[in-house]
């Protein structure tokens, strides 16, 4: 599986300049790879193709693509919403291109359309939408043909995933040069529907940026996949330790532990702040103090059902001074917001750290508001990565990956069947799952979030979700693509 970079605006903006004089002109690739898309998607279907062109150069690739769709028999309808004299030179030459093949209105007419277009605004909309914008886009919004968003649909902030305050909800995405983080995360996913990249004949230029993000998948961590060798035993697995289990969330620790055990951990000790003797439902587990947990792990996670007590306080103090990799989630990650010298402490970690906080978690960490964080979400888990030299899992509709170095990821497996109790909680037993087993903390990282998410992709496919998906049934599907990615890697 290839790796799908990710370019956020300000790189495409330079490369765009580099490439200001290319023959031909990159509006005109754009349009005619949006056109192509176009054609595809309104073959059957009755009325003609509706082109909304904005004021910018989205409306440009959109009056080049309108051209194209004329030029191949169609009739597209084209709503121009701007001022031809105050058009980019490239949009004006397309504009004018456009006026010579056909009329530009700037109403809608009311009629039936088939594939609604919208280049309305593209990575560029730097300002909050008003009217008639609002109206036009609740419009779209309420089309229920396929729409076809040109770059990026009009409203959605390319970088991060944000509302302006709206944007168009599109059943299909063109998107060009290189994909943009902002489809792929927060409110992306929900607006831009089935995305295509084009690379307009960029790629080399898109594979050279140093700054770049990819999308989470396989081969980030193909290196650590490998099939089990017969003459083994169950040390050669590492042994897990999950810590937690206050009374009244014991099943948190013991769901982060059922998954370290699906997921390979040759052992798995569970560190239980509530004594009970047995998991009647996995009895493979054992339940230890924390303290002796900690003394037989090879990897330590802490924080399902850990509460906010001193002795959890305790806990966490002992697990950072280890030397062991060290998952810190849930409660864990609460009291390192709340006790500085702890903070301070994991920074200076010899052994690997990883941090998995959703939003509300983060924003206390960082000393910030949950509007913050999720205003910019690859910052945001980039700041925590440097600021606590780990690595991080900023969870999320499009789970941020950020690493000390700089570097970030995006995964985009998962649905809406993660958004349940618990499934924090087996992400976690995941990680240290990984990192017992000797993987790195990056591909654990990675590894264990791409997983996840297939999962509860699995169960969808499966007909049993969305809607119900308990955290553990998460683990079971993850176990059977985690067992066939090794064996198809040898």
């Amino acid at each position: 599986m290839a790796t799908q970079t990710l370019l956020r605006s300000e790189t495409l903006r330079e490369i765009e300049k580099t490439h200001a004089i290319d023959q031909p002109p990159l509006m005109e690739r754009a349009g005619n790879a949006a056109a192509k898309l176009a054609l595809k998607l309104q073959a059957g279907l009755s009325g003609p193709p509706l082109i909304l062109a904005g004021p910018g150069n989205n409306g440009g690739d959109a009056l080049v693509a309108a051209r194209v769709l004329k030029a191949c028999g169609l009739d597209p309808v084209v709503v121009f919403l701007g001022h031809a004299d105050k058009l980019p030179i490239d949009a004006r030459m397309a504009w004018e291109r456009w006026s010579t093949a056909g009329n530009c209105r700037s109403d809608i007419p009311a009629r039936s359309y088939g594939l609604v277009v919208d280049g309305l605004f593209g990575i560029g909309l730097a300002r909050s939408l008003t009217e008639p914008w609002l109206s036009l886009i609740a419009r779209i919004n309420a089309y229920r043909g396929p729409v076809l968003a040109i770059d990026c649909p009009s409203g959605l902030n390319a970088d991060t995933g944000t509302l302006n305050p709206v944007a168009v909800r599109a059943t299909h995405t063109i998107t060009f040069i290189s994909h943009k983080p902002g489809l792929l995360t927060l409110d992306g996913p929900d607006h831009c529907g089935e995305v295509t990249v084009a690379d307009i004949g960029l790629a080399d230029e898109v594979n050279a940026q140093q700054t770049a993000g990819f999308i989470n998948n396989p081969a980030l961590f193909a290196a650590s996949l490998l099939p089990r060798q017969r003459n083994t035993h169950k040390g050669t697995y590492g042994s897990a330790a999950i810590i937690g289990g206050a009374p009244t969330m014991a099943g948190a620790a013991l769901l982060a532990g059922r998954a370290a055990l699906m997921l390979g951990a040759g052992r798995v000790f569970i560190g239980m702040l509530e004594r009970i003797a047995v998991d009647h439902g996995q009895p493979e587990l054992m339940l230890k103090s924390p303290a002796e947990a900690m003394t037989l792990a090879t990897a330590i996670g802490i924080g399902p059902g850990l509460a906010q007590s001193d002795e959890a306080a305790n806990l966490l103090r002992r697990s950072i001074e280890t030397v062991l990799p060290l998952v810190i989630d849930a409660d864990a990650l609460n009291l390192l917001a709340a006790h500085p010298v702890l903070a301070r402490q994991i920074a200076r970690r010899s052994a690997a750290t990883l941090l998995t906080p959703h939003p509300a978690e983060a924003a206390r960490l960082l000393g910030g508001s949950v509007e913050t964080v999720q205003a910019d979400r690859i910052a945001s888990a980039l700041e925590l990565a440097q600021r606590f030299h780990a690595c991080v899992v900023l969870k999320g509709c499009g789970s941020i990956i950020a690493t000390p170095e700089g570097r970030w990821f995006i995964n985009t497996t998962g649905n809406a069947g993660l958004a349940t109790a618990g499934s924090g909680d087996v992400l976690t037993g995941f990680c240290v799952a990984l990192l017992a087993q000797g993987w790195t903390v990056k591909a654990a990282a990675l590894g264990a979030t791409w997983l996840h998410g297939t999962a509860a992709d699995r169960l969808v496919d499966d007909g049993e979700g969305s809607i119900g998906i308990a955290a553990g049934e998460l683990i079971a599907p993850a176990r059977r693509v985690f067992n066939r990615l090794c064996v198809t890697s040898a």
